[in-house]
């Protein structure tokens, strides 16, 4: 899923030349597989709470594949209706990346119980910074052969993907009772009457997180371009190195954190507090790169923190009929908080730099005193729920 924006950023300015087309056209390459994944994961996890999570991931990575070819052949072959037909391609891809990531955390919250879902859920969270951290390059590397050739990445990634998935997840073996959709609906709003506060404020934590630190990023892209004239690999691996540091992270807190749920309040507050030093202190040291890239660590590590910890606590706090549209509902927060981040970071960079940071840590700061009040131990369920 994550590879489905960032892997096309470094191809998009030559297909805008290729193409000929405007900059905002080229800017629906990524607009429209985001809108389109955002509003379908939801969809995404109601099916697979009504039948199973395998066979919805394995039918959306075809999905995701298939677009990916529609783009690709018509990049490749159809000058004068390609544009149209890339478009009609990536809402595809959007279509099918909604029932990725977000179901795969179901998954996991099924298949593991509490003492284990802590360590696999922070491997899936390092798993997604490092397909953040590889995204870019690999789009750079492949863009040397064509623009167009970054487009069958996808099905030559989707398809043994999807074949593994069949040959090797085992799912639990539990029967779903195809409820009628007012009783699945009464069980959602009972989860929420019973946690509602507890789970908005963890959604709004994780969106937040997203929505900053790679506001965060977009900012240092652009330094490192017009300022020293970085592109491509380069400039890839110096905005990776925050991005390792989330990865890195998340996968730690996964394991220390297995057996010591109460930790969980403190990571998600503690990693808010440090992400909103870092953007503080960048609103006075943004014009220095080895302060910009030296504060952009700690908010990589706060990040990390905040998103395995809520990973966790939200696949934990309902049962298996209801867990695939909780965590897809979390999965659209995060996928629109990464999409908010950098134009609204942009919009903020053309005005004033010193409050492009000073506000979301103010912002971040009134985010962690949600939580502190709001986040306790009640949001885990009892075993009777795993």
């Amino acid at each position: 899923m994550v590879l489905g924006n960032s892997m096309l950023i470094p191809v998009l300015p030559k297909m805008k030349q290729a193409l000929e087309i405007s900059q905002f056209q080229v800017s629906l390459v990524i607009t429209l597989f985001s809108l389109s994944a955002g509003l379908v994961i939801p969809f995404s996890g109601y099916l697979s709470d009504r039948l199973k999570r395998k066979p919805i991931i394995i039918v959306s990575l075809l999905i995701y594949a298939l677009g990916g070819l529609m783009a690709g052949f018509a990049a490749a072959f159809s000058h004068k209706a390609a544009y149209l037909l890339i478009m009609i391609g990536r809402v595809i891809q959007g279509v099918g990346a909604a029932g990725t990531a977000p179901l795969a955390m179901a998954l996991v919250g099924d298949v593991y119980g509490k003492r284990e879902r802590s360590k696999v859920l922070g491997m899936l969270e390092a798993s997604n910074g490092m397909g953040k951290v590889a995204s870019p390059l690999l789009g750079s590397l492949v863009g040397l052969i064509a623009w167009w050739a970054v487009f069958f990445l996808f099905p030559i990634l989707c398809l043994p993907i999807a074949l593994g998935l069949w040959l090797v997840v085992k799912e639990p073996n539990q029967k779903r009772e195809a409820k009628p959709f007012a009783q699945y609906k009464a069980a959602l709003k009972k989860i929420f009457q019973e946690k509602g506060a507890l789970l908005l404020a963890s959604f709004l934590a994780g969106g937040t997180v997203l929505f900053t630190l790679f506001g965060l990023l977009f900012y240092l892209s652009d330094y490192l371009e017009v300022k020293y004239g970085m592109e491509g690999v380069l400039k890839g691996l110096i905005i990776a190195i925050p991005v390792l540091a989330m990865a890195s992270t998340s996968y730690l807190v996964g394991i220390f954190t297995a057996d010591k749920q109460d930790l969980y309040k403190i990571l998600i507050v503690g990693g808010l507090g440090l992400l909103a030093l870092s953007a503080a202190f960048l609103s006075f040291f943004y014009q220095n790169i080895y302060l910009l890239v030296g504060l952009l660590i700690p908010a990589g590590i706060g990040t990390g923190m905040v998103l395995t910890s809520l990973n966790t606590l939200i696949t934990s706090s309902c049962g298996t009929e209801e867990r695939g549209m909780i965590t897809s509902l979390y999965g659209s927060v995060r996928f629109f908080g990464v999409a908010g981040g950098p134009p609204l970071f942009g919009i903020m960079m053309e005005r004033t730099l010193f409050w492009t940071f000073m506000l979301p840590a103010l912002w971040v700061v009134g985010v962690g005193a949600v939580n502190l009040i709001y986040l306790q131990k009640k949001l885990i369920l009892s075993r009777k729920s795993d």
